[in-house]
């Protein structure tokens, strides 16, 4: 358990999210599945490194593994166009959801971007209407849907792959509607303002746990990096172990229900009732 849990420094929690040595989405795709099968291609207007995704086994489970990824350089960086996804991303994403429906394999989304790519090439793809398909598609797919925030979960860029039947936070990543920085710009048009601003967003993981939010938060060294994340990736797989199974003996119809049900009351405190 890390010193900021007790005191939610949400600035403090941004820059630990954005350790440029933080672990990346295929460093928990590594540790947690086994023979994972990258799958690519949205079958319209072509691939987008910044979602990687395919097939994979859960301790002998099929599963399907949908992950915003930055890379660990900054030729990978750009190449991924630092996990800001494109529509084609999103797309991919929906192809490979509608496919785990169809042979009601788990899905495991894994949220690690600053938002979805605002350039005008995506703009001119359709970059709203990947991100509301995606929301439309999770919130109906008669699938089981398990959503890890890593590090960075920003705007509906993150949003996309968050329609979940459990969502669950690293205790260092944040979740908001977007950057400090441009919340500072709008509200106090101050960019300077941003540690203030991640503040007053409650993005940390424990302060959206507090609103109802997130189902489980994964404790953490305050330096997550390869060579400290095997408490981290053992809790996640432990809580894996014992969602799945769950969620994977409710009825199709039941699991839409009860996941509509959990959308509809986000934002509301679990002391309200």
């Amino acid at each position: 358990m890390t010193e900021n849990s007790g005191n939610r420094d949400g600035w403090r929690q941004v820059c630990l999210a954005r350790r440029t040595d933080r672990i990346r989405s295929q460093d928990l795709i590594r540790t947690l599945f086994n023979e994972f099968t990258e799958l690519k291609g949205d079958r319209g207007s072509g691939e987008d490194p910044a979602i990687l995704a395919g097939l994979a086994f859960f301790e002998g489970l099929p599963v399907t593994v949908i992950a915003q990824s930055k890379g660990s350089t900054l030729e990978e960086n750009r190449k991924k166009h630092f996990g800001m996804p494109l529509p084609q991303g999103y797309r991919k994403a929906i192809r490979l959801v509608r496919q785990a429906e169809k042979f009601h394999r788990p899905v495991i989304t894994i949220v690690d971007t600053p938002g979805a790519y605002p350039g005008r090439e995506a703009e001119m793809n359709g970059q709203a209407q990947a991100i509301s398909s995606c929301l439309s598609v999770f919130s109906a797919l008669k699938t089981p849907v398990i959503c890890i925030v890593l590090s960075e979960g920003g705007s509906g860029g993150a949003l996309a792959l968050a329609v979940a039947d459990r969502l669950c936070m690293l205790e260092n990543a944040v979740f908001s509607i977007l950057s400090p920085e441009g919340f500072a710009s709008i509200l106090y048009k101050d960019e300077s303002l941003a540690p203030q601003a991640a503040q007053d967003m409650k993005l940390t993981s424990r302060d959206l746990q507090s609103f109802g939010l997130v189902d489980h938060v994964v404790s953490e060294p305050d330096h997550l990096t390869v060579a400290t994340m095997n408490p981290v990736s053992d809790e996640l797989r432990n809580y894996l172990r014992s969602q799945i199974p769950v969620l994977m003996k409710m009825s199709p119809e039941k699991l839409v229900r009860e996941r509509r049900r959990k959308i509809a009351g986000m934002g509301v405190p679990p002391w309200l009732g």
